[in-house]
């Protein structure tokens, strides 16, 4: 059974009494539903809970509140999960070469990045294909696993937003190794550095989740409910009568557009609107979005790295201090600062 990858997430937090209950209904909906998917961050011990769109996130978070009495619960702001490709075939060749006294390391490759024609595109969750191309031996077929793998964590990690690319292959054809110098961990740095310094040369371009929406109304609020959908940027496939007084419309419109539509919805049809939507496809963002979004992510990685070096600066003040303070009063009967 094919299960869609999550397009929309949400950190979630809640009291240390409540931490439990909160925990078990997670478990209960990830059994219920495999489209539910739950993450804690390594980095900020946050949990953080994945769906197919807002609505089927705010059901499971009040059913926490309702049924699991998680009253203390807290949610941030959803977000879009993007993806990145490459749109040009481009050839890499990269030499990972590292020598510090003893061993070193040595591991070259070569071959190229391509994208995978539509026809061709991949259900699979890495989203990438490797392809091993090579004849003979100048790289021992015990190193070409470590070489997949160092391309498949390279490109779970984009270079425009960090997001994961889909729909590329990566081809190795050629390379070097040496007899003493070379490891997996040399080549599996080796497929690393080649995505870092090739992967701008293939044009990567951002993707974003298009969700296939369907809108009933009554139909005296047509053209209400067609321009609620036209300035969410949503391109409508066809609009029919599903009765002699409700009209219906099906449009495809991108996610990031469809926070809080169903407010407007029920703002624009007194009440009596109604819509459905699941994931269609990723599709190419627009460039001046795709900028903006950029240019974001740039911005909050700039933030916490200031951050992370400014606590780094700070405990090594506050260590100085301490250490100062003990040797000001140092007292050799003492035991201890």
């Amino acid at each position: 059974m094919f299960v869609p990858d999550p397009v929309m997430s949400i950190a979630i937090d809640a009291s240390r009494d409540d931490q439990g209950r909160m925990q078990k209904a997670l478990r209960r909906f990830q059994r219920e539903d495999p489209t539910f998917r739950v993450e804690v961050k390594q980095d900020t011990n946050e949990t953080v809970i994945s769906g197919m769109g807002e609505l089927h996130l705010e059901v499971y978070c009040e059913r926490m509140r309702r049924e699991f009495k998680v009253e203390s619960l807290k949610t941030g702001e959803p977000k879009v999960n993007y993806r990145e490709t490459i749109t040009n075939k481009i050839a890499y060749e990269y030499t990972h070469k590292r020598q510090s006294g003893g061993r070193g390391q040595y591991g070259k490759v070569m071959g190229y990045f391509e994208p995978i024609p539509e026809e061709e595109h991949l259900d699979d969750k890495e989203g990438i294909e490797f392809v091993n191309k090579l004849i003979g031996h100048d790289i021992p077929p015990s190193y070409v696993p470590a070489i997949e793998k160092g391309f498949r964590n390279a490109t779970s990690k984009g270079l425009l937003t960090g997001s994961p690319l889909i729909n590329m292959r990566c081809v190795l054809e050629d390379g070097a190794s040496h007899e003493v110098d070379s490891s997996a961990e040399a080549f599996q740095a080796a497929a690393q550095g080649a995505f870092d310094n090739f992967y701008h040369d293939a044009n990567p371009v951002v993707l974003e989740p298009m969700m296939a929406v369907e809108v009933t109304f009554p139909s005296e609020f047509q053209a209400q409910a067609l321009q609620s959908l036209n300035t969410r940027e949503g391109s409508i496939q066809s609009t029919k009568a599903v009765s002699s007084d409700t009209s219906l419309v099906e449009a495809l419109v991108p996610l990031r557009r469809m926070f809080g539509y169903s407010s407007d919805l029920r703002s624009v049809t007194q009440g009596q609107g109604e819509f459905s939507m699941e994931f269609r496809e990723y599709s190419e963002m627009p460039q001046q979005r795709a900028e903006e979004l950029i240019a974001e992510v740039r911005r909050r990685a700039r933030e916490a790295t200031g951050w992370e070096q400014f606590f780094r600066v700070f405990s090594t003040i506050l260590h100085g201090w301490s250490v100062g303070s003990c040797l000001n009063r140092w007292d050799p009967q003492a035991t201890g600062c």
